[in-house]
């Protein structure tokens, strides 16, 4: 069994669809408060409210590991 990193309730893991969704004992999908209050205070960033130095920087080094990627995959 596992528990729940936020409340600690026992859950048990159940596969529906594409998803998995953790259920309690009492066959019960377990929603916790906490759980909640934790992913509304996810800080959400807009590209414009980072740097433009710093995106043109990571955009950079994703197109170089894709390079080199592809570079890899052609020689095989």
């Amino acid at each position: 069994m596992a528990n729940c990193k936020f409340c600690g309730t026992e859950v048990t893991w159940v596969k529906e669809g594409r998803k998995n969704v953790p259920v309690e004992n009492d066959g019960g999908k377990h929603e916790c408060d906490k759980f909640k209050n934790s992913r509304d205070s996810i800080r959400k960033l807009k590209p414009t409210d980072i740097d433009p130095e710093i995106l043109k920087q990571y955009q950079e080094n994703m197109n170089r590991e894709l390079a080199k990627k592809n570079a890899k995959a052609k020689k095989e």
